[in-house]
């Protein structure tokens, strides 16, 4: 019997972004925590605020982006599921 790996589902919200700057900015929730967002998608950094959990959540939100970066609009509420309980 194979133990099940715990899922969390993280929301996102897109509150800017602009193409001339090469930058997306917004927010991320999941559970009770809650992070602001920078990514600077030519250069491929990505600064997350504040510290708190920040390494749990930084390299599954960089793979959403990288793999949504053109699906993405301000406004816009997406999610998607971290192999983690947070």
């Amino acid at each position: 019997m194979s133990k099940r790996l715990p899922e969390t589902t993280a929301h996102v919200r897109i509150l800017r972004q602009s193409w001339q700057q090469g930058s997306i900015e917004g927010e991320v929730r999941a559970n009770e925590y809650e992070w602001q967002f920078h990514w600077h998608f030519r250069r491929g950094l990505l600064s997350i605020q504040p510290s708190l959990g920040r390494a749990l959540i930084k390299e599954p939100l960089g793979r959403f982006l990288e793999a949504k970066d053109y699906q993405l609009e301000p406004g816009g509420d997406y999610s998607f599921t971290i192999r983690a309980d947070l």
